[in-house]
């Protein structure tokens, strides 16, 4: 009874294992067209050009209004971000347009997005072309707003009139905390802040809405090019004991022995590292490219496509497809929570 019920523990390490991996991979594989497309940092100033300066040129919003968007008009069809500056702020900020009557090439130049980009740049990191600052601190954003503040002859009032003047949707929100702090300068600085990280919050939220659909697309292609059967390995795991024992060992130390792997590293690294260990290679061996790591030297590579390809139309691994696809869709975190809980239950027994 006891050897039956450490088969089963070993089978679902196993199992939690695998999808863990595979889960990493995803998004690893996320994290990678993200920055490749530099999509964060382009998502915040989509948000800052249509709260500062409203509508894109050519109309509409700056914001993607669907995942379309998010991977095709954000990326490569328009760039809200300003151009790349290394020098630190200006010691005197330029004053803001007095009227709305501007070219979009003048708006690009001297639009209230050019500004606050001109106040906060010293953040931003070297690189060449447009900013790469992804998180703008709220803190930053109202001491900014209140530097523009500064260079207008009333004030916070005169910074009102002109937003104002200019159709800045900022106004709206601006005048409201102008009346709420009744008028004083601290107060009122304190509920831009607020204001500014209430909406870096709903703007996140927007966000991992659209991520949530890529991951589901990554997730689906790995699981289809890699033609992982989750029920098929689980029936390996439970009928070939030295596999088994191979694969629960990785975990035998408890949860420091795989920590690195889901919390200290990032993706990609940690999915080579661990795929290092021969015993894990066998979730792969069904990849268009299959990977073999011998005991000693270097590992291979070799093309199977016609074996993938077999493989992917045979209706009886469908449902095994299915199964791991689920699987991935719950994400790395929730199953490191998994590997974690049930590693302490063996270190507790």
């Amino acid at each position: 009874m006891i050897g039956l019920l450490s088969a089963y523990i070993d089978l679902a390490l196993g199992l939690v294992l695998a999808f863990l991996l595979l889960s990493l991979l995803v998004s690893g594989l996320n994290e990678a067209v993200v920055r490749l497309l530099a999509i964060r940092s382009k998502f915040l100033w989509a948000y800052l050009r249509d709260t500062l300066d409203g509508d894109a040129p050519k109309g509409g919003s700056w914001l993607p209004s669907g995942i379309r968007d998010v991977f095709a008009a954000l990326p490569f069809a328009r760039d809200p971000r300003p151009a790349h500056e290394n020098r630190p702020a200006p010691a005197v900020p330029a004053p803001l347009p007095a009227s709305s009557d501007e070219t979009p090439a003048e708006a690009a130049t001297d639009g209230l997005t050019h500004l606050l980009y001109e106040r906060v740049r010293e953040i931003d990191h070297p690189t060449r072309g447009r900013t790469s600052i992804a998180n703008l601190p709220p803190g930053r954003f109202a001491v900014a707003l209140m530097e523009l503040a500064a260079t207008e002859p009333g004030g916070v009032e005169g910074l009102l009139e002109k937003l104002k003047a200019t159709g800045s949707p900022l106004h709206g929100h601006l005048k409201g905390v102008w009346e709420s702090a009744q008028r004083d300068l601290d107060r009122f600085r304190q509920g831009v802040e607020q204001w500014f990280d209430s909406e870096m919050q709903r703007l996140s939220m927007l966000y991992k809405r659209y991520v949530k659909w890529v991951l589901a697309l990554l997730a689906l292609m790995v699981t289809l090019l890699f033609t992982v059967d989750g029920l098929e390995y689980g029936k390996t795991l439970l009928r070939d004991n030295a596999y088994r024992a191979a694969v629960a060992a990785v975990t035998d130390g408890g949860v420091d022995a795989v920590r690195e792997v889901a919390e200290q590293c990032d993706p990609v690294s940690c999915i080579t590292d661990v795929l290092s260990q021969p015993a894990l290679v066998k979730v792969l061996d069904n990849a268009v490219v299959s990977m073999a790591v011998p005991a000693e030297g270097e590992p291979s590579f070799h093309w199977n496509g016609a074996a993938w390809w077999e493989r992917l139309t045979t209706p009886s691994h469908w449902p095994g497809f299915l199964l791991t696809y689920v699987a991935l869709m719950f994400g790395a975190p929730f199953w490191w929570d998994v590997l974690r809980r049930i590693t302490g239950m063996r270190s507790r027994g």
